[in-house]
């Protein structure tokens, strides 16, 4: 790859980015041939930080029932953090989750199947290497939280074993 390219490809990322700023997006993937199995493969991306209520201060003795509703409310929102889920399976590593073991072929697991301890859950390609994510458990896939062929990152939740 030439100075020229590696320039040009520079002012293409910031034309993403600057894409992503003004149309207030939070992810943006392109992939760019270039022939003779060349090609440029970009995903640009920023973290959106989402803010929590702000506590709401009672100036008189709260009814039983207004206390009440507060604290069922906290343990929904634990659980609704799919990374703090106990049967969260998460990735180990950043790369290309795949489903299924070939193209066509029939997907390792699927919500509602049971599985056991050891068996194959998905793949995750690194660097042109296959990895194989194997259940940490037995038990029943509930959720599978990715895509096929998606980009996932380090720690991000791959499916949810009960």
């Amino acid at each position: 790859m030439t100075k020229k390219d590696q320039d040009a490809d520079v002012t293409f990322i910031q034309a993403l980015a600057e894409l992503l700023r003004e149309n207030d997006l939070t992810e943006l993937q392109v992939k760019r041939d270039y022939g003779d199995d060349q090609c440029l493969n970009v995903r640009v991306s920023r973290q959106t930080i989402v803010a929590a209520p702000a506590p709401v201060a009672v100036a008189s003795a709260p009814a039983p029932v207004a206390a009440a509703a507060p604290a069922a409310a906290a343990p929904a929102a634990a659980t609704d953090d799919p990374t703090k889920h106990p049967g969260a399976v998460t990735s180990p590593m950043v790369g290309t989750v795949y489903l299924r073991p070939e193209p066509g072929a029939a997907p390792f697991v699927s919500v509602g199947e049971t599985v056991k301890e050891g068996q194959t859950l998905l793949i995750v390609e690194a660097m042109k290497t296959m990895n194989q994510i194997p259940a940490p458990k037995a038990g029943k896939v509930t959720r599978i939280m990715v895509d096929d062929a998606s980009p996932v990152e380090y720690g991000s939740p791959l499916v949810i074993i009960e």
